[in-house]
């Protein structure tokens, strides 16, 4: 089938074709089932919004992906050896009061290897777990990923996008106050030629839960970041993160107006958990701090999901940690009878993503560039010569 018009949606649900075009054409070939994508010059149809003629209730990842590169894609978590600037004493020490690298990201569970080694483990681990896989997405993941010097980034990146003519592209995790304009410059010129992502860590609007979280960041540079990243050759992802304490609902949904406001690709939502080992872990053991329940998080998601514009790719509707790392919500290890659930509530109430979506007064493509507002001592880290020690690099 050819898409050629916007699609009918329920409930007043809005189609306007986006104002930022995708940043990578569409291959035309998906597999059975997924609908086929016209690249006619003529065509005023946005293909991020071919879920719909899927009848998907939401922009799955996993679905866009297929559109794109024909098959299944998997990502493969790296560990370049990087640290964040709240760690290292450049903004703060301590870290986000709920991290433990190791309870998110495969990679930080193991010895630290060369790139090059853990790219090839990944691929070989993955391939012999799915039967059919159109190629690979070189995933830096733990800490924050543009912070180091830039010339050094280009080396690790170019290095993963060069060893496998299977590795498809990157997706870069990584912080709004880290993207100094030269960062965003090399990876503009990497996504000329490959499937760039930045994942930005906007986790809410609110700057009292960002001081709360201890991220020695707020959310203006959120904004800072993204205007300056919008119109590059990349895909612009924000995660989030639902049932921080202290936040309202309605301030959940302001969080994802924001979404929309500024033009965002993709989210990734995550409900708050707890492991061992973080300050957050100590207050939920201790019983100052209780976790979002299941039934409420089902709420909020769908809630927000409906806010958020129909053409935002959602990558990840929940988040989960290994057993031996996670002490509650416990209901989060259920991933596909939570998916399922959320799932579900759409369909009692008869909505999909996009459904109470109203487009900002100002289309995200008239927002004006503002100048870089990188804290100093962070763009000396990314701007200096020289490399940093404790990467690991195949030379």
């Amino acid at each position: 089938m050819n898409l050629h018009k916007g699609v009918s949606g329920q409930r007043g649900e809005f189609f306007a074709t986006s104002t930022r075009p995708p940043a990578h054409p569409i291959i035309v070939a998906p597999p059975t089932g997924l609908a086929t994508v016209s690249v006619d010059s003529n065509c005023n149809f946005d293909p991020r919004l071919a879920w719909q003629q899927e009848e998907l209730p939401v922009n799955y990842f996993g679905a866009f992906l297929r559109r794109r590169f024909g098959g299944r894609v998997q990502r493969v978590s790296l560990d370049a050896g990087f640290t964040c600037p709240n760690v290292d004493g450049a903004v703060a020490r301590g870290g986000c009061n709920f991290c433990d690298n190791r309870s998110f990201s495969p990679s930080r569970r193991v010895r630290l290897k060369q790139v090059s080694e853990q790219l090839s483990s990944g691929i070989e681990t993955l391939r012999h777990r799915y039967d059919k896989v159109a190629g690979f997405i070189a995933y830096f993941q733990p800490a924050t990923n543009t912070y180091a010097p830039v010339d050094q980034l280009g080396e690790v990146f170019e290095l993963a996008l060069s060893i496998n003519d299977e590795v498809l592209g990157l997706a870069i995790g990584t912080r709004p106050d880290c993207v100094p304009d030269s960062v965003l410059e090399l990876v503009d010129r990497l996504g000329s030629q490959h499937y760039v992502s930045i994942e930005y860590g906007m986790q809410t609007i609110h700057d009292e839960s960002l001081r709360w979280m201890n991220r020695a960041h707020s959310h203006a540079d959120m904004v800072n970041a993204i205007d300056r990243s919008r119109g590059r050759k990349v895909e612009c992802c924000a995660h989030v993160i639902l049932g921080i304490p202290g936040e309202t609902h309605d301030m959940m949904m302001s969080t994802a107006d924001e979404i929309g406001r500024l033009g965002l690709d993709a989210v990734k939502l995550h409900n708050l958990y707890a492991v061992r080992g973080t300050p957050l872990g100590d207050d939920v053991e201790s019983g100052k701090i209780a976790m979002m329940s299941r039934e409420e998080y089902i709420r909020t998601a769908v809630d927000f999901l409906e806010r958020i514009p129909p053409q935002v790719i959602v990558e990840r509707i929940s988040g989960e940690a290994p057993p031996s790392y996670l002490i509650e919500p416990k209901w989060c290890l259920e991933k596909s009878a939570l998916r399922l659930a959320i799932e579900g509530e759409l369909r009692r109430r008869g909505t999909r993503q996009g459904s109470h979506y109203l487009p900002p007064a100002l289309p995200p493509s008239q927002r004006p560039v503002p100048a870089d507002s990188t804290p100093s001592r962070i763009r000396q880290q990314i701007d200096r010569r020289g490399r940093l020690p404790v990467l690991k690099l195949e030379t």
